[in-house]
């Protein structure tokens, strides 16, 4: 058993086939094959169930999978730890962050970043809460930017900022006309939200106080892949929705007939936090990331640095 058998099983698995797994491992099909039935040999075990269609991880391979992509990770920090005692910003940090922070947050940082760690590596991926805390588990991201709490023993957090919510309704909409929106004024009006799977859909009916609100209106069952198309929405005056703090810096703020106010509730945020695993070696470089995100935040977000008072 070597490194690279353990990436040929780790490549098979994420691609469910052999001649996809080659491509990405840059091997011919047969070497990879072969390289797989000899450590399945030698294991006493079948990594793979092989039909002529599909190919499917076994019970046992799942939980090998679990110690391969362990083994790569180690071995991988030990060539970091070798760089780190040079350079301890040196090498790749991947981190995966929620599309409704990524598009807003990554833009302030990432020049600041090369500029302040050069010879630091990122490699940034945008998916779902729960498939980033999969892909955590998995060992395939270093840390992942959430709005949610990730419950796991397994896991460490770093509290960045709280994230205050904004409402956005049309031009036309009567709350253009009202000085102050109340709870209740979110509770009776057309409030849209993003498709299942987005944590802030959630976050948004845990702050009206409704868990299982059912969305009113004539669009009832319009939901957005996206921010961006949710404020589409509401452009075109199908409702209003609430809008995580760093989004007022996109396009839309602008000729769309969305109007943007902030609202004045104590519990309207959310919290970011960066979250890794207790295992991760190289803590320090997670710490520099934070850090460039604490001092290039814009002032309507409230950074929770450590060794700065909160406002």
């Amino acid at each position: 058993m070597n490194l690279r058998d353990l990436k040929y099983i780790i490549a098979v698995a994420d691609t469910h086939h052999f001649g996809k797994a080659a491509a990405r491992c840059f091997v011919s099909q047969p070497t990879l094959s072969g390289q797989i039935k000899k450590l399945e040999e030698e294991l006493g075990v079948a990594i793979f169930e092989r039909t002529n269609r599909t190919v499917k991880v076994t019970p046992i391979g799942e939980e090998l999978l679990l110690h391969a992509h362990q083994m790569i990770e180690q071995a991988e920090a030990m060539v970091q730890l070798a760089q780190a005692h040079q350079d301890p910003m040196v090498g790749s940090l991947r981190v995966g962050a929620i599309p409704t922070l990524s598009p807003y947050l990554m833009p302030l940082i990432l020049v600041p970043l090369k500029r302040e760690h050069p010879q630091m590596k990122l490699v940034l991926s945008e998916e779902t809460t729960d498939l980033l805390v999969e892909r955590l588990h998995n060992h395939e991201i270093d840390a992942a930017l959430l709005a949610t709490d990730a419950d796991d023993e397994e896991f460490e957090a770093i509290a960045l900022f709280d994230e205050p919510f904004w409402l956005a309704h049309p031009s036309d909409h009567p709350f253009y006309l009202k000085d102050n929106i109340t709870r209740a004024d979110l509770d009776n009006t057309d409030l849209l939200l993003l498709a299942e799977g987005h944590c802030l859909a959630q976050q948004v009916m845990d702050f009206c106080h409704h868990p299982d609100r059912n969305v009113g209106g004539d669009m009832a069952d319009l939901r957005a892949a996206s921010l961006e198309t949710l404020i589409q929405f509401v452009g075109a005056g199908f409702g209003s929705t609430l809008v995580p703090a760093l989004a007022m810096r996109g396009s839309w703020t602008s000729g769309t007939g969305v109007v943007a106010r902030e609202l004045e509730f104590k519990d309207a945020h959310r919290r970011v936090s960066m979250v890794y695993r207790k295992s991760f070696p190289r803590i320090q470089a997670l710490r520099a990331f934070a850090n460039v995100i604490w001092q290039h935040l814009p002032n309507t977000v409230q950074p929770l640095r450590p060794d700065q008072k909160r406002k």
